[in-house]
């Protein structure tokens, strides 16, 4: 129970941090930090890779990503406890860098590329590992966040549908090499 505690309590702290972030862009008159997301092939835009999840542009994004966020890295860190810092740490550079190399040109920022990385990790290493736990949760996941499904073709264009594209690249990819390669060899 504690430990459920404390990782809620370190979910928490990172929502805020984005929280955080995105307060103090609102309030700084004189620097637009989102102009600090992925700009794909722009040697500029490569901070973004790092910065673009804490990055974003209105209330109703930051509201948009928070709980999907929330809710995937306490998955995440619940289920794959051992290996999930590498994971989120994979997940962002990866996606990010796809992001820069495939997405048009444009600023891209917000979680969400890495909501969808981290969705389809769960999901394919649930179903990879073949614990009757984590096919469980992949189902669950998959059952709740099944619509995200629909984020990975173009809307509009202001959503950047290709960091949920390629997110979702980044965390099947990732499970992928981390539970079938890992058994191969």
């Amino acid at each position: 129970m504690k430990k459920t505690f404390r990782l809620l309590k370190n979910v928490a702290i990172f929502i805020a941090v984005i929280w955080a972030v995105f307060v103090v862009n609102l309030v700084t008159p004189f620097y637009d930090f989102n102009q600090l997301g992925i700009i794909p092939r722009n040697p500029n835009g490569l901070i973004g890779i790092i910065l673009s999840p804490f990055l974003h542009a209105n209330i109703a994004h930051i509201v948009s990503n928070t709980v999907p966020l929330f809710v995937l890295t306490f998955v995440l860190y619940q289920f794959y406890r051992s290996k999930a810092q590498k994971v989120m740490i994979v997940l962002t550079l990866m996606t990010g860098l796809l992001v820069w190399l495939f997405a048009r040109s444009a600023c891209h920022i917000g979680a969400s590329g890495l909501i969808y990385a981290l969705a389809s990790f769960i999901i394919t290493a649930g179903l990879f590992s073949r614990k009757l736990t984590t096919i469980l949760l992949s189902v669950l996941i998959l059952i709740v966040y099944g619509g995200l499904a629909f984020g990975v073709f173009p809307r509009s264009f202001h959503i950047s549908w290709e960091s949920h594209l390629l997110g979702v690249v980044a965390g099947i990819s990732l499970a992928y090499l981390m539970f079938k390669m890992k058994k191969k060899i």
